[in-house]
């Protein structure tokens, strides 16, 4: 998708600007002092808010003593390419601004674990269940948001088909299978998309049966990222009702290692996990 990694470009720049600050001693205020603007500037450039330019990533280089001429052109050229149209020029008003960050994850992911409890993965649903399903978490849902934020889902599936893939492991609780989203069409063509996407060598599913019982994050499903070549490298989305959280420092992350390890072992296997899909299709075809 063009624009790709605009957000997550901004945000790593925004960590490498304040890491330089901290490195130099200096504060919000005295480091906007220096540039002869705004702290809020400075806040804002540090937490991705706004683009930092070409010139205040120079000049605060230089506040903050930088010496290293490779790295100051580093920082510019991020800069640079932080400012250019994003998924939001793309694509227009998600509804939700965290989205933007979460495609520029997913898109520079070389792996990507995710759980859900309560519907099928993202990356796996048909145009009429994604519709059913993101009108029902969001009711009030302007319709044309809704229509971009359809299409775009669609779009980002291409990632599973692309030369560079990410190795792409789902978890998904039994349940998942059994809640009907639209009608029993909509879930038969869902289950089909869902067999199908499965049998991509890059792509494992397990489901976690019924009865495993309570398991680890059962109440907390999320998306575990490895990227390629960011810093950081690994990054965990999760969300609930009223907000969105990106962990990523390491001691966040150690618990959601646990937690795969440990939900890897108690799902079923992949071919096990298959048949469990397949049967969940017939029910759905003969009631």
């Amino acid at each position: 998708m063009a624009g790709t990694n605009v957000t997550l470009g901004r945000r790593q720049l925004a960590n490498r600007l304040r890491e330089l600050r901290h490195s130099a001693g200096l504060t919000v205020e005295q480091a906007a002092a220096e540039l002869l603007c705004s702290p809020a500037k400075i806040s804002r450039m540090e937490t991705g808010q706004r683009g930092a330019s070409p010139r205040d990533v120079r000049d605060l280089c230089r506040i903050y003593g930088v010496e290293d001429e490779k790295l100051v052109s580093q920082l510019m050229t991020m800069a640079r390419e932080s400012r250019q149209p994003g998924l939001k020029q793309e694509w227009g008003d998600l509804g939700d601004d965290a989205l933007y960050l979460y495609m520029d994850l997913e898109a520079a992911a070389a792996r990507i674990t995710e759980l859900q409890t309560a519907h099928l993965p993202a990356l796996f649903q048909t145009q009429a269940y994604a519709a059913t399903l993101i009108r029902g978490l969001l009711p009030n849902i302007e319709q044309d948001v809704l229509n971009r934020r359809v299409e775009a889902r669609l779009k980002r599936q291409v990632l599973l088909d692309s030369d560079n893939a990410p190795r792409y492991w789902t978890f998904i609780d039994e349940a998942a299978l059994h809640r009907i989203v639209g009608d029993h069409a909509t879930m038969a063509e869902q289950f089909d998309k869902l067999l199908a996407r499965a049998q991509a060598p890059h792509v494992t599913v397990q489901v976690i049966p019924f009865d495993v019982g309570p398991y680890m994050c059962a109440d907390s499903p999320f998306v575990f990222f490895e990227l390629r070549n960011q810093n950081p490298l690994e990054v965990v989305y999760r969300e609930s009702l009223d907000r969105v959280e990106y962990l990523e420092k390491p001691s966040d992350l150690e618990i959601y290692h646990e937690a795969m390890d440990r939900i890897r072992a108690v799902a079923l296997p992949p071919a096990e996990s298959l048949k469990r899909i397949s049967k969940a299709k017939s029910d759905i075809s003969a009631s």
